[in-house]
């Protein structure tokens, strides 16, 4: 790749970074204050906003979902990797081509299904709090899972040709 590639490439990049930490922020700062907000109004006042705790609700799930996306890119997603403290080192490199592949797979099936549960949300015409469309509020599950999917599939092909590179070392020597 050229060099011009991969500065743009590389910024990329860090604008993905910086955008998915600024929705972190963003989400969690509103989620603290309107949580605040609700409990001040209510203690205070004896009132509170009708739509505050389903909003709430909602950006938990959003805030969920985004940081899904950022654990995924810097592979700190949860994992189950028992195995991987007894097997040799290549076998452990070629086990997480298999396991990330496997993650992209389901991913990708999970955006696929998200996709399809969105369109038929937006055909039904469905509402949530003080009739916002519904399918603006999930329309993060489909963008999500394929990001996640994307991730993993490259994980997955980073993985096998450090497999691949290694395997053709070992046999040179």
């Amino acid at each position: 790749m050229s060099e011009a590639k991969q500065t743009f490439v590389a910024r990329l990049d860090r604008w993905i970074d910086a955008a998915e930490n600024a929705a972190l922020v963003a989400l969690l700062g509103s989620i603290m204050l309107l949580t605040t907000s609700q409990i001040v109004l209510r203690l205070v006042f004896n009132t509170g906003f009708i739509w505050g705790d389903e909003l709430v609700r909602l950006m938990v799930f959003w805030l969920a979902l985004v940081a899904s996306i950022a654990a995924c890119r810097s592979d700190r997603h949860i994992r189950v990797d028992a195995i991987s403290h007894i097997l040799p080192k290549n076998l452990v490199t070629l086990s997480r081509v298999v396991v990330d592949g496997f993650a992209a797979g389901i991913c990708a099936l999970l955006a696929w299904h998200s996709l399809r549960f969105l369109l038929i949300t937006y055909a039904d015409g469905d509402t949530i709090f003080l009739n916002f469309p519904a399918w603006i509020a999930q329309s993060i599950l489909p963008f999500a899972f394929a990001l996640m999917a994307i991730r993993f599939l490259l994980m997955s092909l980073s993985h096998a040709q450090k497999f691949l590179t290694d395997n053709s070392r070992a046999q040179a020597s």
